[in-house]
């Protein structure tokens, strides 16, 4: 169902105060800030609560998150709610399919949770733009999160004492493990580190929200990034090292959370569900669709767009993914020559071609410069890759593209032609198997598109797709971005498929990879029955916490 452009805001918070309305008689929830405590119902009452984002679940499987959550021994969920999520267009509004918050919170009585709901519109959540909408960069001299100047925290922490010197104790987010940044190793915590702190807080009589119980996945092109130092994007998996792995599997770390629980309230009794099914597959063999310059005028129907100098994503409403920037050489250049970019401004992938011969990347805060030839008239392709936007620290004003003319030795290069790509659109709708098959290049150079079909043969089950040797890309599974996916750099190795996005019992599926820089020799890709998410050449990172103090890598980002 599309989505629908609605009048007003209120109109949206209608349909849940009519949800609430009901109750509000029957139910009460009161800060006992006298005896530094919750009452709900008028009764003493401590939430032991875990957090779960419904838009990083596919919808079919959030009554079996939500069930395992509240079998652990959890009485509540906390969830934010992304704004970019539900506008995706100023005053255009989607609350349909995956995007169904009232389904979410159906589904949450029914598993008995209550709900600690986190609106924004900020979110962080290591979210693409904390939640932001990117609509909101269109206005190219807009200031997000800031904040008065004249603010003194100190005093208003003051006036908060003056009117609230007593209430109870709350942790918002113990964090049971940690995030994972592409090019770094997979963060954990470990078991002892997580109990003991939850055991002192709960003898303490706090009420806690575990961030996260289960973390899932970044599919799309939902990741946010940080930036310290140099861009760090984050990686498709969000697993998290959570109590509920990706797959939706109990861990050790639940269970050992749940006798914890178990010494200060009563959990749900009855046999804790078994791990789902998981199924293996290949190698497959993939076949050559074509190079993503054969496909423009699917990729982009509407046709390119002019201007003396290159445009952001954000001035043409490109709000995801790829966009193409095309010139022409105004001279030969004979001898290898220096194409640089000023001021870091490739945001976030440059992926380079002259006359369709892959060249080299350039990278945000990484790689400014490679070395070209070329003659008179040859067009020049770069191909820019959103990773993500800033989704943590004011000002985040992350504009993506070519954010400055790239140079050519000395020669400002001008006169561009920027095609916004629908590359999801091609890949679900219009992608045309037959076409260009007799003049495949024999050899792919640079983003170039390749696909196979296959059956499964029983039911399926949950399973991981795995690229050995694939560099940078995307893949679609029937049509659903799976996410990205980047080999070279990791830690991350495989991709989470859930088992509802495959079909079973012998009907085809089709995966589709969009490789953005070296194929393997051999194009084969393979299903494994777990997941391979620390795997590079950097030295083993785990993330050393406690409940009273945090470590220096948890600047990194907040939530």
């Amino acid at each position: 169902m599309a989505p629908q452009k609605l009048l007003c805001l209120p109109s949206l918070l209608l349909p849940l105060l009519t949800l609430l309305l009901p109750q509000a008689d029957t139910r009460s929830f009161v800060v006992d800030r006298d005896h530094d405590r919750f009452l709900l119902d008028g009764a003493p009452f401590r939430y032991v609560s875990g957090s779960l984002h419904y838009f990083r679940v596919p919808r079919v499987l959030w009554a079996d998150r939500l069930f395992k959550m509240r079998m652990s021994g959890l009485n509540a969920v906390q969830f934010y709610v992304p704004w970019n999520y539900h506008e995706p267009e100023p005053g255009v509004y989607n609350f349909n399919a995956s995007r169904d918050l009232f389904a979410f919170l159906k589904e949450a009585t029914l598993a008995n949770l209550l709900v600690i709901l986190r609106p924004g519109p900020y979110i962080c959540a290591e979210w693409e733009m904390g939640g932001l909408p990117a609509w909101l960069l269109q206005k190219p001299k807009i200031h997000l999160r800031t904040s008065d100047p004249a603010d003194n925290m100190t005093k208003m922490f003051a006036l908060l004492r003056k009117y609230e010197p007593h209430g109870p104790l709350v942790n918002s987010e113990y964090y049971t493990g940690w995030l994972d940044y592409w090019g770094q190793n997979h963060s954990t915590r470990s078991v002892p580190a997580v109990t003991k702190g939850l055991e002192k807080m709960l003898k303490l009589g706090a009420s806690v929200n575990m961030y996260m119980f289960h973390g899932g996945t970044n599919f799309g092109y939902w990741n946010g990034a940080d930036e310290k130092g140099r861009f760090l994007p984050i990686t498709t998996s969000y697993d998290y090292d959570a109590p509920i792995s990706e797959a939706g599997d109990l861990t050790p770390k639940l269970f050992a959370i749940r006798n914890v629980i178990s010494k200060f309230q009563e959990v749900p009794l009855g046999p804790l569900p078994l791990p789902s099914p998981k199924m293996m597959l290949g190698p497959l063999s993939l076949h050559l669709d074509g190079n993503l310059l054969a496909f423009l005028d699917f990729l982009c129907p509407q046709g390119p767009i002019h201007s003396i100098l290159p445009m952001t994503f954000e001035a043409v409403n490109q709000d995801h993914g790829y966009m193409l920037y095309q010139t022409y050489l105004t001279h030969t250049v004979s001898e290898p020559t220096q194409f640089w970019m000023p001021n870091s401004g490739v945001h976030d992938h440059a992926y380079v071609m002259v006359d369709g011969v892959f060249q080299g990347v350039l990278e945000r805060n990484m790689k400014h410069s490679l070395l070209l030839t070329g003659k008179k008239g040859a067009k020049l392709d770069v191909l820019l890759e959103n990773m993500g936007r800033l989704s943590f620290g004011s000002n985040s004003s992350d504009f993506k593209g070519l954010l400055e003319p790239p140079i050519l030795g000395q020669t400002v290069l001008t006169q561009w032609l920027m095609f916004p790509l629908k590359v999801d659109n091609l890949v679900k709708w219009w992608f045309p198997n037959q076409l260009l098959k007799s003049s495949h290049p024999q050899t792919p150079s640079g983003p170039t598109f390749y696909s196979t079909t296959f059956p499964i043969l029983d039911s399926g089950g949950d399973t991981f797709l795995f690229l050995p040797g694939w560099t940078k890309g995307q893949v679609w599974i029937n049509g659903f971005n799976l996410g990205r996916y980047w080999t070279k750099r990791g830690p991350q190795q495989t991709l989470y498929v859930p088992r509802p996005l495959l079909f079973p019992r012998g009907a085809l599926n089709k995966i589709t990879l969009l490789e953005l820089e070296n194929v393997p020799l051999q194009p084969q890709i393979q299903f494994l029955d777990r997941p391979i998410l620390n795997s590079t050449m950097h030295k083993t990172y785990i993330y050393s916490l406690s409940a009273e103090s945090a470590s220096e890598p948890m600047e990194l980002s907040g939530h």
